[in-house]
Order: structure tokens, then C-alpha cells, then sequence
């Protein structure tokens, strides 16, 4: 499962922009993307792949609960349909290059109106009868790791050649959580990139200990109401404060994995589903080795 529009931003910004395509159009994330696909395929050999995209990257259901969700990322307002999120001047134009290479290749690609590309991944994760690997450079995600399903999170270090391999071990080594807990280690901690308030003064650590100490976000807050447990008399009050926050955080945070699926074949394409397409794009966008490379691990 790639969380697409995560490991192209990484690609744009990994990648110069001073590669482009013969008309002077940078193409750097296109390029990018197609080179981290390729050592992903070489690298994990896996049977299946989906381009998970974000039809709706702010979707109205979670703006609705906590009206901060992404809001410093919008760019512009539209009463119908999604806002324009604020997309550097340069990606913009690269986003339906590798919309039309993805299709054009084969590879599964797959939005869902009114859902963001984590709600996706979650839906196809739960609905897996195998394991599972999710590319992504986003820790949200981390909440659906389950070693008991295999299902890991690849979380890109450096490129595509360091990734951390995320499983419950690793999770609990680092934030004393599992998959589920991550979530509510999130809600209570917050996250500015999302616009997430979380419980004032509950930072990472402290979110972690609580956890610990009462098993889940619904424990914790059995505890603010139980004068023997053993919170602060601060934890407490802001616990108690946060309440309109907490009851309504979970269903912002947790990813969906309810959405409605289209049918698609997630097979890895073994040759291209549209070569003549491919190679007029590839021309195109002077796509050059980064493509023919792929073209290569897939048909291998």
C-alpha cells in the first residue's frame, strides 16, 4: 500500500528540481517517485500494489469534529468540493504526470470521494487475508501496525534504500505503545502538522505513561472521574477540560476502514497496460532511465 501523495513529496523535495522534462517543466517528484517504486519492487518483491491517493485530502466529516483539522494547509475555500490545499508551485503540475504514468503502467491507483489516502489503505489493510506492507512517510499510519495480521509500516528514513521497518516491537521500543495505542498516543499529544490540538500540557511522553498506567484513551478518562487513581491533580483538571475534544478526536484520528472500494486489480503489472501511452508520456516528460529502470524490475 503506498500513501502516495506522502512519498511523492518526499520525492519532490529529495530530488533537484533541476531535473526536468525537455521543455524546461520540472519533473523531479515524477522521477522521484518512479525510482522509489522500483527499488520498493526490486527490494520487497511484493504480489500486489496500490497507489492509494487522496480524493479528499481535508475531508468535511472531520472538519466538521474539530474545525483546526489541516486548516493552516488550506490555500483556497470552495463551498463545493474540496479545499485547494497549499501545494508547492512546482508539484502542482507534476500530481496528474504520474496520475496518467501510474495508470498508464498498470499500477493500481485508487481515491475514494470524501476520503483521504490513510482511509483507503486502512480499508484495503482491513480487508487483507495476507500481509500487508504500507510505504509511508506519515506516523499516522503507525496505528494500523499488527504483527498478529503481519501488517508493518515501511517508514522512509532516507530515501527508498533506509526504511524503518515498523512493527509492535519497534513501537513499543519507542513510544511504549502497540498499533491501536499509537492512535490514542496521537489524540492526546496532538499534532500541529494537522492541526490537532491535543490535551494541553500532555505531551508524548507523559501520553505514554497514562496509557501504560490505564491501558487506553477510554481508561484514561475512567480515571479522571475515580479520585483514587493515580493522576496529578493538573492531569486531572486538564483532562477534564479536554473532554469536547477527546469525545470527538477518535473518529478524526483513527483511519476509516469503512471506505467504499472500487474493484481494481492489484496485481504488480509484470509489462505496461498502455505502452503507447507510456512511452508518449515518457517522451513527454523526458522520464528517460527513472522509467526504463522500473520497466525493467517489473518485467523481471
Amino acid at each position: 500500500m503506498l500513501d502516495t501523495a506522502s512519498l511523492y513529496f518526499r520525492a519532490y523535495f529529495g530530488v533537484p528540481d533541476s531535473v526536468k522534462a525537455p521543455d524546461g517543466t520540472p519533473v523531479n517528484a515524477v522521477r522521484g517517485l518512479l525510482e522509489f517504486i522500483d527499488r520498493l519492487v526490486r527490494d520487497r518483491h511484493p504480489d500486489d500494489l496500490v497507489a492509494c491517493m487522496d480524493a479528499d485530502w481535508r475531508p468535511q466529516w472531520r472538519v466538521d469534529l474539530i474545525p483546526s483539522y489541516k486548516a493552516h494547509r488550506v490555500a483556497e475555500e470552495h463551498e463545493t468540493g474540496p479545499d485547494e490545499e497549499e501545494v508547492p508551485d512546482n508539484l502542482s503540475p507534476q500530481v496528474p504526470v504520474i496520475e496518467d504514468v501510474l495508470d498508464a503502467l498498470g499500477i493500481a491507483r485508487v481515491g475514494v470521494e470524501g476520503y483521504e489516502a490513510d482511509d483507503v489503505i486502512g480499508t484495503f489493510t482491513a480487508r487483507a487475508t495476507g500481509p500487508v506492507d504500507i510505504v509511508t512517510g506519515d506516523r499516522d499510519l503507525f496505528q494500523l501496525v499488527d504483527d498478529k495480521r503481519q501488517v508493518r509500516v515501511l517508514y522512509p528514513l532516507k530515501g527508498v534504500g533506509s526504511m524503518q521497518l515498523t512493527d509492535e516491537a519497534l513501537l513499543r521500543e519507542k513510544y511504549g505503545v502497540d498499533g491501536p495505542g499509537y492512535a490514542d498516543l496521537a489524540l492526546l499529544r496532538g499534532d500541529p502538522s494537522d492541526g490537532l490540538p491535543g490535551v494541553p500540557g500532555i505531551g508524548e511522553k507523559t501520553a505514554a505513561k497514562l496509557l501504560a498506567e490505564f491501558g487506553d484513551l477510554a481508561g484514561i478518562m475512567a480515571a479522571v472521574d475515580d479520585p483514587k487513581a493515580k493522576l496529578t491533580p493538573s492531569q486531572r483538571r486538564r483532562l477534564d477540560e479536554a473532554r469536547p475534544y477527546v469525545a470527538v478526536a477518535p473518529k478524526v484520528i483513527k483511519v476509516a476502514d469503512d471506505v467504499p472500494l472500487p474493484v481494481v486489480d492489484k496485481a504488480l503489472p509484470s509489462a505496461p497496460r498502455d505502452p503507447a501511452a507510456l512511452e508518449e508520456l515518457a517522451a513527454r516528460w523526458g522520464l528517460g532511465g527513472s522509467l526504463q529502470r522500473l520497466l525493467v524490475t517489473l518485467g523481471s
